[in-house]
């Protein structure tokens, strides 16, 4: 009968899990701090604004004209 082999798990990956098992809502909660941060709703004129006024870096930033 073959040994059943345990996979190693590492400190920080145990950890993370014990936290998860004792706190279920945890994720739930990063999600919504991604999304109050994050996942902002896009101002497409704001956008295209910024894109039109940028300035094109030159090939040799340090050449002179």
């Amino acid at each position: 009968m073959p040994l059943a082999v345990k996979p190693y798990v590492s400190e920080v990956t145990s950890f993370l899990q014990d936290l998860k098992a004792r706190n279920p809502e945890l994720e739930a909660q990063q999600k919504a701090g991604r999304a109050r941060l994050w996942d902002r709703p896009q101002d497409a004129e704001l956008r295209e604004a910024f894109d039109s006024a940028r300035v094109a870096q030159k090939p040799y930033v340090y050449g002179t004209d």
